[in-house]
């Protein structure tokens, strides 16, 4: 009876008043109303070269077939989709990866606001893998830098991207280890780990510190 009393009151209470932190519950939301503005989706079109049918390359079927001893390459349409961030409103900057542009004959850059724009390349760094777009719009929202050197390991970060192309997802986590290598990249490497999820689509996107800073891209 005891427990069904205090249960009761215990009930009554939260009924009355649901949060008993009133309204300071920790939220990263502000922060991320300044961020996700800045976050775009990437959509690249292109065509490669690749090689034809693989059960064609082995020798007996080419012979049976009475194929050419070597296969022929054929040209093919493909659409990769990323995310980017808005370095500089003004110009119209835009960061992303750089393999996310190999082989490019159209790109395009969707707004948070739905707005599409053509994006030309302005120059790429495979090494590191980031790569500067710019498109020619207005009304703009910059995400400022911050100085990645700054991160500790445990401090939070949140990332921001279009995974799967859903627009503007957030996840977040905490920076699980600086400066790791050995990761099979033929450039320069020096990342940050993290545990936020990242799924296809988030790369080229934002890596940001609880004051909304941009410190890094996924």
């Amino acid at each position: 009876m005891a427990a069904i009393v205090v249960l009761s009151t215990f009930s009554a209470a939260w009924a009355a008043d649901p949060s008993p932190f009133g309204n300071d519950l920790p939220s990263l939301a502000p922060m991320l109303e300044r961020v996700v503005p800045s976050v775009v989706s990437i959509s690249v079109k292109g065509k490669m070269t690749g090689g034809a049918d693989p059960l064609l390359s082995d020798p007996f079927l080419r012979k049976f077939f009475g194929l050419p001893e070597q296969p022929s390459l054929s040209e093919r349409s493909f659409q990769v989709a990323g995310s980017g961030v808005i370095v500089d409103g003004q110009e119209g900057y835009v960061l992303t990866n750089s393999h996310l542009l190999d082989n490019a004959d159209e790109i395009t850059v969707t707004l948070l606001d739905r707005r599409s724009f053509a994006a030309k390349i302005v120059g790429t760094d495979p090494p590191t893998d980031i790569a500067v777009l710019q498109i020619r719009a207005d009304r703009l929202t910059s995400l400022p830098l911050g100085d990645s050197g700054d991160l500790r390991v445990g401090d939070y970060v949140a990332a921001v991207g279009n995974p799967f192309g859903l627009s503007q997802t957030v996840t977040k986590g905490i920076v699980s280890a600086l400066g790791r290598s050995g990761l099979g990249s033929k450039g320069l490497e020096d990342f940050i780990q993290t545990d936020a999820s990242i799924n296809p689509g988030n790369s080229g996107g934002a890596l940001v510190n609880l004051r909304g800073e941009l410190v890094g891209i996924n």
